[in-house]
């Protein structure tokens, strides 16, 4: 019986499921609609199809050929958006219960006078404090009393509270009065959700670890639910394999550390289609990619210098900061299920909203009338007009068009200029998104390749590309499940940070080794946890550097080797270059100070790997299956457009635009002007011709 590992990515709109057979390097893709509801249900399901599909011998045990399961999920990021977590409780330093809605005092939006803050996710009631204080040196002020703390416990048990984050200033420098907290809250309340800031971000930024120790235990009862609705459903279907979850940083972990950590899942999903990025363009032979990750709700976007897309300490996830190592992803809303509409000026606008999985876009035919940019591509024929899914999902364009009309009218427009325009704004969104990952932070766009993948990501591709100016587009082999590809191609890592404020001379030299020694202990205690061998152990450093009065950081590799005054010569000059290619400038002579030391630790695990083809000749008229006509508005009318099979497709294969080319899981369009190849590892490559 083959070995198979499954990797599957459950989005807002559809479940992806990826499966690689590690005997003969077959990779396998199957796609059924997510179940909001319960995602569990929808995973267990694509599993179950998947592996019937590829495995009929395993019988009634379908996913006993299983050896590794991957996952990446929204639980925790739609638990957010929809603040559908736990009733929650908070306890603080005497003084500070008022800094989780005062915040930094900023407003995010300067010149919105309707802005609304998010709302604080744990009401005032619930926030208590406790007399204690360390200051900055780690010198305890005033000991933690013990008996108001026993007090505060007792309060919110009587106030059936589900989960509590624990916060004290400067806990991440000492923290024995958070440690003593948390005990005497589990001594009151075995059942309850608990966790403190010294464990989940120990870094300095009070207000930015308070945010992120609170989310944390708002959603800790519902990723611990979901997970524990999902092992059993994996179990029955004869799963044996260990599952794991992935990261915002790109990596794997267990589904325990997931549940006790949610607030390092709040990217889940979309780190994995980076990290599939990263591998297929190394292999395709492009490295500075920007990526383009279209999917039904969202269009998540990554640069990737060198083949690596860089990772951020702090981001702000929805309105509230979060101190997590995660990629540096930046997201919108345009998706294939955003709605389209006409705003009170009268302007046609798309997004953020989502018709979702249920009902989806008007062409479902489930009960949504109005048009999302799905139903846009099918009125335009740019999808199928008749069925999705290879045939599985049959749709509607009478009532696509219908609800578009509807649109057209109030613009005083006709129904394909209308639709074509849905497009267009969709496609200005997303071009936004580029510029701010891009252009804002000093790399041109148009010396990158736009790698698209998605559901929807290959269908809008080739027309961003021509909005920023780029001339190449790449479509992996199988772009809708990217995402979950990505699960079968990362290792198993774990980030671990302690902040030093420091200055970047060499007399720290024996603060900063005496501190990486202690991250490197929780790291090899981490190793044993996961059972990670010896010899698949990798350790990388860097520092959080910044000039003297700086409120903002840029993380700087360490050189290889004991940490010595080299070490800090290196980060002096690595910090420079950091902060000319961010800021264009070096301000020679100001004092440089180390910020935050980190250290990741990454568990080398088996991966998928994906094979060269031989050439097959430039001739793809055996992969034409017909004609269609598709309305493209270099045109301003319907052409007669060839649909090319992807799975017919062969390496060395070329055409030119106008084309269109189909498959289970997307669709690509090649607009006129564009031409098209495959390469040896099944990737279609559009580009401008010179």
């Amino acid at each position: 019986m083959a070995r198979w590992r499954v990797g599957v990515d459950s989005g807002g709109t559809f479940t992806d499921v990826c499966l690689f057979d590690a005997d003969e390097g077959r990779v396998e893709v199957w796609k059924v609609s997510s179940t909001p509801d319960d995602p569990s249900r929808g995973i267990a399901q694509g599993v179950e199809e998947g592996m019937r599909r590829v495995a009929p011998e395993a019988g009634e045990l379908p996913a006993a050929p299983v050896t590794y399961f991957g996952h990446g999920t929204t639980v925790a990021t739609n638990a957010l958006i929809q603040h559908r977590g736990v009733r929650t409780g908070l306890v603080t330093t005497d003084g500070f219960r008022d800094l989780l809605e005062i915040g930094r005092q900023k407003r995010p939006d300067l010149y919105d006078m309707q802005a609304d803050k998010p709302p604080t996710l744990v009401a005032r009631d619930l926030r208590l404090e406790v007399p204690e204080r360390v200051t900055h040196t780690g010198t305890v002020e005033t000991p933690l009393d013990e008996p108001r703390m026993r007090a505060a416990a007792q309060a919110l048990k009587a106030a059936g509270v589900k989960a509590i984050a624990v916060s004290f200033l400067y806990g991440f420098i000492r923290p024995e009065h958070e440690q003593r907290a948390v005990e005497i809250l589990r001594e009151e309340m075995p059942d309850v959700f608990i966790c403190a800031g010294h464990e989940i971000a120990p870094e300095f930024r009070e207000f930015e670890r308070l945010s992120t120790v609170v989310l944390n235990a708002y959603l800790g009862p519902v990723m611990r639910s979901y997970i524990e609705r999902l092992t059993p459903r994996l179990q029955a279907l004869g799963m044996k394999a260990t599952p794991h979850l992935t990261q915002s940083n790109g990596g794997v972990i267990g589904f325990s550390t997931a549940a006790e950590m949610p607030v390092r899942t709040v990217l889940s999903g979309p780190s994995t289609g980076v990290v599939g990025a990263q591998a297929i363009g190394r292999l395709a032979g492009f490295e500075d990619l920007i990526t383009f990750d279209m999917g039904g709700t969202s269009t998540d976007v990554a640069l990737l210098q060198g083949g690596a897309c860089k990772l951020t300490g702090e981001a702000v996830v929805h309105g509230y900061p979060i101190k997590a190592p995660m990629l540096d992803i930046h997201t919108v809303g345009a998706g294939g299920g955003s709605i389209a509409y006409i705003d009170a000026g009268g302007l046609l606008k798309v997004g953020p909203r989502s018709c979702g999985a249920d009902p989806g876009p008007v062409c479902y035919d489930r009960g949504n009338t109005e048009p999302a940019t799905t139903d846009a591509n099918v009125v335009l024929q740019t999808l199928n007009p008749e069925y999705l899914l290879g045939g599985r999902m049959k749709v509607r364009q009478d009532l696509a068009r219908a609800a578009i009309g509807r649109l057209a009218e109030r613009l005083g427009l006709g129904v394909m200029e209308t639709a074509q325009g849905i497009l267009s704004v969709v496609t200005a969104n997303m071009a936004r998104a580029i510029r701010v990952i891009s252009i804002q932070r000093g790399h041109d766009p148009r010396d990158y390749t736009l790698m698209a993948f998605g559901g929807a990501g290959p269908l809008h591709a080739a027309r961003l590309a021509r909005e920023l100016e780029m001339k190449r587009v790449l479509v992996p082999r199988n772009p809708g499940i990217l995402c979950a590809m990505g699960l079968l191609l990362t290792d198993l890592r774990a980030d671990f940070a302690a902040t030093r404020l420091l200055p970047a001379s060499a007399e720290v030299v024996p603060d900063v080794a005496e501190a990486f020694a202690a991250l490197e202990a929780r790291a090899a205690a981490w190793f044993e946890h996961e059972e990670i061998a010896p010899e698949a152990r990798r350790l990388t450093r860097t520092a959080d550097m910044r000039y003297a009065g700086q409120n903002y950081e840029l993380a700087v590799p360490l050189p290889d080797g004991p940490v010595s005054a080299d070490t800090i010569a290196a980060l002096q000059a690595g910090f420079a270059e950091a902060h000319r290619q961010r800021y264009g400038f070096v301000a020679e002579g100001e004092p440089v100070q180390l910020v935050t030391l980190r250290l990741e630790a990454t568990g080398l695990v088996p991966k998928a790997e994906l094979h060269a083809y031989p050439d097959a000749g430039p001739d793809a008229s055996g992969a034409i299956t017909g004609k269609r006509q598709v309305w493209f508005p270099e045109a301003g009318n319907f052409v007669a457009t060839p649909i090319y099979s992807r799975d017919d497709l062969r390496p060395g294969n070329r055409f030119a635009g106008p084309a269109i080319v189909e498959q289970m899981d997307t669709t690509t369009v090649v607009p006129p002007g564009m031409t098209a190849r495959v390469d040896a590892y099944l990737n279609l490559i559009l580009e401008v011709p010179a």
